[in-house]
């Protein structure tokens, strides 16, 4: 989940902002999480569909 679309339970702020102790604490967890952890669901889907292409097309120039 990205940052932009998280809204704070404590303050009720966009957690991007960091305007409480919570909002900049799951900040710098999501921050930490990894490259992947802020990308949608979306993009890990094109990327996977990606990846089984060249799979694929590498399967296929081998045989």
């Amino acid at each position: 989940m990205t940052l932009d679309r998280l809204v704070c339970a404590n303050c009720a702020a966009p957690v991007n902002e960091g305007r409480c102790p919570v909002c900049r604490a799951n900040r710098e967890r999501l921050q930490q999480e990894g490259p992947f952890a802020g990308l949608n669901p979306a993009a890990l889907i094109a990327m996977l569909v990606v990846l089984i292409a060249a799979v694929a097309l590498l399967a296929h120039q081998t045989a």
